[in-house]
């Protein structure tokens, strides 16, 4: 050790009690406040490796400021786990690879397709931003959004190339399943292009491959889910949030931290351009837009000539009664595409075969013995499931209460609808992606793959197949049971409720009609077609709906006219996590903060396990952080006997 100079972002080989661990090396001090009988020599520096940049460590300070956590937790999501073991096999392995490899770079793009003027305009203006610049690129569904992605890269990469240096463009989508499609994308249109990915389905050795590629700068074009915005990219120029308004870019987990704004600070730490893509922008991205804070570029036309926005109608359930799930109208909508030879997909946001089994006679409904929830009914699986704890376990033969074998399942999940769809369309190829459908490694992949390839006639599904997805044979979109988010308490819920009605609407029609062929179309079945919900997206009206929504929230008080912050805790007993949140309120006072009243969370018992919840906002965010990083000093030194965690700007409330 004492022939090597350390330097700030090596990885070193430390003595940890008994351990070895691998550690980040964030400043080096030529003296110690620490007694030298307490300091311990490290055991190796990982020379062999490049340092994490400076640039990468200020953005870990950065999170573990923001977020209140410590600044090793931010660390190690973004180092893949082979380069945090304690042996280098896999590390040395994989340079001697990557040495042997020949990286050629040609960023000229390969079977271009020509732009309309919107797109052309757009990605014009994003391939030529200087400086940090966000850009909201506000398309409509099936606009080419993604085209002038690439159209954009290709420019920041080719001027790159110009110059002699380096360009890195980073892309990122809120799911893993809709990776593999715009990998294809990207791999066909750039031939000669170094592309990695980023995200959690990656074994861990075509993980650290794909991360040692964009931290020595042999790959230009990074995809990625939220995960990859903790990636060490050192020659980033571009960066590109694809569905910029979907909630999987918040990590509801350890460090919960929103991939989409550590982005936007990433942008404006290196002061390059970012893309905010969506057809339904979040409402905290449509506010900076409108107040001029960000760049708003439009796409208001499909971009395929032949292509229009399905026409949206709605089904009210009071008038045609459903059988198997289906109304009249919509077992009618999918013959007519059956007999054409074109896709259907039916859209149903609940997995399973019911949300609840009860027995008639005494009123008994299967809840889960270590939760607030109802067992989930799996038929195909002869199982009964809970979606919070997984706890599982079999079908009751009769009623545990008063005995009765007549237990009936009450509503319907994803495979309900198909076992009522197999009954009324025999002849039918229909296929169900979900959670449960697709639970072994590339299944989803391979089950999407059929899709594309016309194997499938009628397909049902979650959110899963409500975005990203082309299908170039599908003209109808049937939406089941979207009622139940127009009453929650949670204020976003009308705001995801539209972006995802929007959204699986825009699977209909993207190639165009073709000759002889039906319309697209979209069927919402309802029983409150008043809702002036359902009149915005059957006008396709996003800009009235977020006018109005931003209305509500302004006099509300809410998010983004609000900075919030929630103190959870959970414990054996609810009262003790109650207490606990309520010595939190206490213990500290300050100006410009209001604490509000602890109270149980929606979902009170998960595991055995009570949950409560505080709430505190501010107006300022400055002065929102200011008070966080005194109350956690605070909280820690209570050492409370609950198991606590503080989330920033939750999602989830």
């Amino acid at each position: 050790m004492e022939h090597e100079r350390p330097l700030p972002g090596q990885l070193v080989l430390v003595p940890f009690s008994r351990r070895e661990v691998v550690g980040v090396i964030i400043d080096v001090r030529e003296h110690s406040d620490v007694p030298p009988d307490k300091l311990k020599d490290a055991l190796a520096i990982r020379t062999q490796l490049a340092p994490l940049n400076p640039a990468w460590l200020d953005l870990c300070r950065f999170a573990a400021d923001y977020y209140q956590r410590p600044l090793g937790e931010v660390m190690v999501p973004g180092i893949p786990k082979n380069l945090r073991s304690s042996k280098t096999v896999s590390l040395d392995r994989a340079m001697k690879k990557l040495a042997k490899t020949d990286f050629a770079h040609d960023p000229t793009s390969a079977d271009a397709p020509v732009l309309n003027a919107a797109q052309r305009e757009a990605a014009e203006a994003i391939g030529n931003a200087e400086g940090f610049a966000p850009i909201l690129l506000y398309g409509v569904t099936g606009s080419g959004k993604t085209e002038v992605y690439l159209q954009a890269a290709s420019d920041v990469l080719a001027r790159a190339e110009r110059s002699g240096t380096v360009a890195q463009v980073l892309i990122l989508v809120p799911e893993i399943n809709l990776t593999p499609q715009l990998e294809q994308n990207v791999r066909t249109r750039f031939p000669n292009v170094v592309v990695a990915t980023l995200h959690s389905g990656l074994a861990e050795g075509e993980r650290l491959s794909h991360w040692l590629a964009g931290h020595l700068g042999h790959a230009r074009i990074i995809l990625g889910t939220r995960l990859a915005i903790l990636a060490s990219l050192p020659h980033l120029k571009l960066i590109i949030i694809d569905e910029e308004h979907d909630p999987s870019y918040k990590q509801q987990e350890g460090l919960r931290y929103s991939a989409r704004d550590l982005a936007v600070w990433r942008a404006r730490q290196l002061a390059i351009p970012i893309v905010l893509g969506s057809a339904t922008p979040a409402l905290e991205t449509w506010h900076h837009a409108q107040s001029g804070r960000y760049r708003k570029l439009e796409l208001r036309e499909r971009a395929s000539p032949d292509a229009v926005l399905p026409k949206i109608r709605l089904i009210d359930m009071e008038r045609d009664k459903p059988g198997q799930g289906l109304t009249s109208t919509l077992v009618s909508a999918l013959k007519l595409r059956l007999a054409c030879s074109e896709q259907s997909l039916l859209f149903l946001n609940r997995r399973g075969y019911a949300p609840v089994l009860a027995c008639d006679a005494c009123g008994w409904i299967g809840n889960c013995s270590r939760c607030t929830a109802f067992m989930v009914l799996h038929k195909p699986e002869h199982r009964m499931r809970c979606h919070h704890c997984s706890l599982e376990q079999r079908i009751p033969k009769s009623c545990p209460t008063c005995g009765n074998v007549d237990l009936q399942p009450l509503g319907r999940g994803t495979q309900r609808v198909e076992e009522g769809l197999q009954q009324v369309f025999p002849e039918a190829r229909i296929m169900r992606i979900d959670a449960d459908s697709t639970r072994l490694k590339g299944s989803a992949q391979q089950a999407f793959e059929r899709v594309h390839q016309g194997e499938v006639d009628i397909l049902i599904g979650t959110q899963m197949v409500a975005k990203g997805h082309d299908f170039r044979n599908l003209t109808l979109v049937g939406v089941l049971n979207p009622d139940t988010a127009l009453f929650s308490h949670d204020y976003r819920a009308s705001e995801r409720l539209f972006a995802q009605l929007m959204q699986v609407a825009g699977r209909a029609g993207r190639a165009g009609r073709k000759e002889g062929g039906n319309a697209s179309e979209v069927l919402i079945q309802t029983r409150y077609p008043q809702h002036p919900l359902f009149g915005a997206v059957m006008a396709h009206d996003y800009d009235r709906f977020a006018g109005e929504l931003l209305e509500e929230r302004s006099q509300a008080a809410v998010p983004p006219f609000m900075f919030q912050a929630l103190l959870r805790a959970e414990a054996r007993e609810l009262q003790t996590a109650l207490d606990f949140l309520q010595q939190a309120a206490d213990c500290l006072q300050h100006p410009g903060i209001t604490i509000n009243d602890p109270i149980p969370m929606t979902m009170t018992r998960v595991a055995n396990v009570d949950r409560a919840q505080l709430l505190i906002e501010s107006p300022s965010r400055p002065v929102l952080q200011g008070f966080l990083k005194a109350w956690m000093a605070a909280l820690r030194a209570m050492k409370p006997r609950v198991k606590w965690s503080l989330e920033v700007d939750p999602v989830d409330i």
